[in-house]
């Protein structure tokens, strides 16, 4: 039987439907980088709505990986590596559904473009510490009284206080946040739950004292059976849906509450400082870079070294004190066994 090919439109469609079992931020990634390679196919004459997959060509990473810059310049260097990794997520769908040409192979276009991209210098994140002053800020706010009037504005207060110190106390990332549910910490009564992270993959974290108790007055006023850990307390929430789904506070929504305590104390901040500045904290009060792995869920070692590496200097320099000694003693004991 002769294979039939879609278009690559007809396949762009198809593929998006499989995004709903990735996160919501990597969904958004791949939308992005395919709304990438439809623009470059346009600009070369040849529309996604006119192509077929088998027609696309072995080079197509690498011509459109050399586009992308001609277009948004090399300054833009790690966006175009950004598109060209969610294209790859797109050709490797086309390879499993025999969508490609049967004489272009995968691999070697995967292969091609890491030579053309080469090595990308990672920029080590700049936290300061300041970034604890925001969790700080938050704790020292004061509740409104406990009037029918203030319920909203006490649910998110308290909500806040829980989702700063959460985000602190177990380095989590902000979709994984978004997605906790009450059983996975008894309603902050467990120190510790199993959460699926980046990759569907399964890790234990890790609750302080501060962020459990903060949960605990949070639900105890929520006073509700919902699911979702954190809830929407705005105006526009609109119906709970079932086990209250619909109000779960989504990972752009816990961006904007970090953001805002961040205005508002004064400090420049994203979720993902609060876990820069957890792991070296970590790291530079003694733990070991393979635990700052796991804690944080880096599937390679070579993830945490990368970026957290520069955080263990003052460690590393309490450990070349220690164990260093002069070369006068050295010799020393050399002369001694003689």
């Amino acid at each position: 039987m002769t294979q039939s090919y879609p278009t690559v439109t007809s396949a762009i469609e198809t593929f998006c439907g499989t995004l709903a079992a990735k996160s919501p931020r990597t969904a958004i990634n791949y939308r992005s980088a395919l709304n990438r390679l439809e623009e470059y196919l346009r600009d070369i004459g040849t529309p996604s709505e006119s192509i077929r997959t088998d027609e696309l060509p072995p080079t197509l990473l690498e011509d459109l990986y050399t586009w992308l810059l001609s277009i948004h310049g090399r300054q833009r260097r790690n966006s175009a590596v950004t598109y060209v990794a969610g294209v790859r997520a797109f050709l490797r769908f086309l390879d499993n559904r025999r969508w490609l040409h049967p004489d272009v192979s995968y691999e070697r276009m995967k292969q091609s473009v890491r030579e053309l991209i080469g090595k990308i210098p990672y920029r080590t994140p700049r936290v300061d510490d300041a970034i604890a002053t925001v969790v700080t800020y938050v704790n020292s706010l004061q509740l409104p009284p406990p009037t029918a009037d203030n319920r909203q504005a006490r649910l998110t207060l308290l909500r806040d206080k829980a989702l700063l110190n959460t985000l602190y106390s177990t380095g989590m990332r902000r979709a994984e946040i978004s997605s906790l549910n009450r059983t996975d910490i008894q309603d902050g009564r467990a120190s510790e739950g199993l959460v699926t992270g980046k990759g569907e993959k399964e890790r234990v974290v890790f609750f302080d004292e501060l962020a459990l108790s903060a949960i605990r007055a949070y639900l105890k006023e929520r006073a509700d059976g919902h699911r979702p850990l954190f809830l929407r307390h705005d105006d526009g929430r609109g119906q709970p849906g079932p086990r209250g789904e619909r109000w779960r506070l989504s990972p752009q929504s816990v961006w904007g509450v970090v953001k805002r305590y961040g205005r508002l104390a004064g400090v420049e901040i994203t979720t993902h400082h609060l876990r820069h500045l957890k792991a070296r904290v970590m790291l530079n009060n003694g733990a070991q870079l393979s635990e700052v792995q796991d804690i944080l869920g880096h599937s390679s070692p070579e993830t945490t070294k990368r970026i957290y590496a520069p955080y263990t200097t003052q460690h590393l320099r309490r450990a070349f004190d220690r164990y260093s000694l002069p070369a006068e003693e050295v010799a020393r004991r050399v002369t001694s066994e003689d």
